[in-house]
């Protein structure tokens, strides 16, 4: 019997590299501007740093164990092996791109040119740029006196530069010059010339000005070539109870600066005793992650790659739409008394969430409000009007989290900001992470407090809300509301459970009831009745829920995935996933939006979520689901889903086969997320039309 074998299971990471193999198909699709493909060679470069930082990290940390103190499946040494296998494959593929790419800006009268291309009145521009913005920020170390490899900071390019003199007077010598991309931008824009414009990156800059640096030493001939470092950026949380979590997160964010390193990667045109010199003065062997490339790196900061008036280079401007239940300069809460309003971003404007925090900390009437934060923006409009409010006298409450990898500092930052304006601040402990997204507004009308709630599975964050489509729950079901009044006690009362009747909360109960629900779908399906779920994740990893899916696919369940990100589940197997099917969208924006489905003998259930299916959202973390009760809110859902499971632009078939296979059919192109955002505006001037 096929439940009676093992059933497969897929390696996260590798999948998870697989994944940034569709960023890297969108740099290289010819349907997309040519800009926005450089913009993705820059996405797949950040998530590819991640990932080793993270991932990659983690398997380090494991080879270090033996294997009978951890428990896992997974051979690290042979994971590692087989990344390293794909990591090689999708370079070679990404500097092609990368060529590809420049070439056709060429045809477009853009030049990315080097040091050895600059033209002598380009030449004196530089110069002149060089000496008044570059040079202040170069302080170069000489290799010979370089310590060890913790000199070297994450995230960082270097120059390791040749120094010599042509009649061999000096002695040859090595310097690293720290390439300053965080003051400045890694690009210059060149004087045009006729209709030709030129761009030259910071690296170059530094490099055809060598001799400003180092001929006062005597030296007249220099080359160059990139290194960069990357480390491990888990961090360690003390357990001194003395401390304050804040004062424990802050010294972790200082042992990360020097983490152990798990890859070292250089220019692979980098002459042989000149790396010798740096991998031996750095302390770096064969055994270590060591990897040539090509001769730029940190492609991420290609995600600002500046347009020279090209507009038809780049996505045309997608104006976020209103919402067809908020009328413009009217109450927002008068609205969501009204009805329960789904927002859908960035289809629809953030803006609403900023209005309705205005509207909030202005109101006599509102006497409390009380939030989530886990990323916020770097000018956050939500934090200043949760400050606002503060001012004017309502009692704020925010649950910062301290532990959202990589805005950690962020974090600390807004939280003294926060407590600086009279806002209670309220920190996670070690291991454990609050992700879910929820406001809470407490109202005293007739003497009787009434709750508003906001409930959603992207953060309240107005930047990633341009890219990351994600929908959002602004209620006044106060069943829902009570239930969000006892997350926020759960949170403030040390983690003590509460009884939830409406929602669904991790780490409590949210693998479970998942797998209530689809144990009913296939009694349904055992007994011949319809029996289906539609589930919509970043991830979906957890071996539990796997495991569950494939046991309803054999029952007979029909079960639509559409994965982003990792999915370790094969669907489409005989016998295993044959009543499965699963996609990924990988498009403009970042699908990020948690929807669940479940077809319930007829009477459907819809789920908005902030928790994928993994074990650290099912254990290690506040997580919350909530029931979708509102039947148009529920047909909004339904014809979002519909949509992106009939695209076939950019879906990519997930199952046993290659990976990353487009799915195509023979009806017209129907690309998902333009025809959202077009449903979105009918719907929009449809509303428009009948006010009139």
């Amino acid at each position: 019997m096929a439940s009676k074998e093992k059933l497969p299971i897929l390696n996260r990471d590798l999948n998870w590299l697989h994944f940034n193999g569709r960023v890297l198909q969108e740099a290289a699709d010819p349907r997309n501007p040519l800009l926005e493909r450089l913009k993705f060679l820059g996405i797949f470069s950040n998530n590819r740093d991640e990932f080793f930082r993270v991932r990659v990290a983690t398997l380090n940390r494991l080879l270090k164990v033996e294997r009978s103190r951890y428990d896992t499946p997974v051979n690290p040494r042979k994971a590692l092996k087989e990344i390293g296998q794909v990591v090689q494959a999708q370079e070679k593929e990404f500097q092609q791109i990368y060529e590809s790419i420049v070439g056709e800006l060429a045809s477009h009268n853009i030049f990315i040119i080097n040091e050895h291309q600059i033209t002598s009145t380009q030449g004196t521009f530089i110069r002149k740029y060089f000496q008044e913005k570059i040079r202040v920020c170069l302080f170069p170390i000489m290799i010979s006196s370089l310590r060890d490899i913790s000199s070297l900071r994450d995230k960082s390019i270097y120059l390791a530069v040749v120094l010599g003199r042509k009649d061999k007077a000096l002695k040859e010598d090595h310097a690293l010059i720290e390439v300053p991309t965080k003051t400045l931008s890694r690009f210059l824009i060149l004087p045009p010339e006729g209709s030709k414009r030129f761009i030259i990156l910071l690296d170059d800059i530094i490099r055809y000005c060598l001799s400003d640096i180092f001929s006062v030493f005597g030296y007249d001939t220099f080359s160059a070539y990139t290194v960069k470092v990357t480390r491990d950026a888990e961090i360690d949380i003390d357990t001194d109870v003395s401390k304050s979590f804040l004062e424990v997160m802050t010294e972790s964010l200082k042992q990360r600066k020097r983490g152990i390193p798990v890859r070292f990667v250089y220019d692979q045109s980098i002459p042989q005793d000149l790396l010798r010199i740096i991998t031996k003065r750095l302390e770096i062997t064969k055994d270590d992650p060591i990897r040539g490339g090509g001769r730029y790196h940190n492609f991420k900061d290609f995600m600002g790659f500046p347009n020279l008036d090209h507009r038809e280079l780049e996505y045309e401007p997608l104006i976020p739409l209103g919402h067809k239940d908020l009328p413009q300069n009217r109450s927002i809460l008068s609205s969501i008394r009204k009805k329960d309003i789904l927002l859908h971003y960035p289809y629809q404007s953030f803006q609403y969430i900023i209005d309705l925090l205005r509207e909030v900390s202005i109101d006599p009437r509102v006497r409390s409000i009380k939030m989530t934060i886990y990323r916020a923006a770097r000018n956050s409009s939500v934090i200043n009007a949760l400050i606002n409010a503060a001012r004017n006298g309502k009692y704020v409450t925010v649950f910062m989290e301290l532990q959202a990898r990589f805005d950690e500092e962020a974090n600390i930052y807004w939280s003294e900001r926060l407590r600086e304006e009279g806002v209670k601040v309220i920190h996670s402990i070690p291991g454990f992470k609050v992700h879910c997204k929820l406001i809470l507004i407490r109202r005293k009308e007739n003497n009787s407090n009434v709750y508003f709630s906001f409930l959603g599975t992207g953060n309240f964050n107005e930047d990633t809300a341009r890219v990351y489509a994600d929908v959002s729950l602004l209620t006044t079901n106060q069943k829902i509301c009570a239930d969000v009044v006892n997350a926020f006690h759960l949170m403030e009362e040390n983690y003590r459970p509460f009884k939830f009747k409406t929602l669904v909360v991790a780490p409590f109960n949210m693998r479970n009831f998942y797998i209530k629900l689809l144990n009913r779908e296939i009694k349904n399906a055992l007994g011949g009745k319809e029996a289906w779920a539609i589930i919509k994740l970043n991830s979906l990893v957890d071996s539990i829920m796997v495991k569950k899916l494939y046991k309803a696919s054999q029952a007979g369940v029909k079960i639509k995935l559409i994965i982003r990100g990792i999915c370790t589940l094969v669907p489409g197997l005989p016998g295993i996933s044959e009543n499965i099917e699963a996609i990924s969208i990988v498009d403009r924006f970042l699908e990020h939006a948690r929807v669940i489905v479940f077809c319930n003998g007829g009477n459907h259930q819809y789920f908005i979520t902030s928790a994928d299916w993994m074990v650290r959202n099912f254990d290690n973390r506040i997580e919350v689901a909530t029931p979708i009760f509102d039947p148009g809110i529920r047909e909004q859902l339904r014809t979002m889903l519909q949509i992106q499971l009939s695209d076939n632009v950019k879906a990519r078939i997930i199952g046993p086969g290659e990976p990353n296979i487009y799915k195509k059919n023979d009806s017209p192109p129907y690309r998902s997320q333009v025809e959202i955002y077009n449903h979105l505006k009918k719907e929009l001037e449809s509303a428009s039309e009948s006010t009139f």
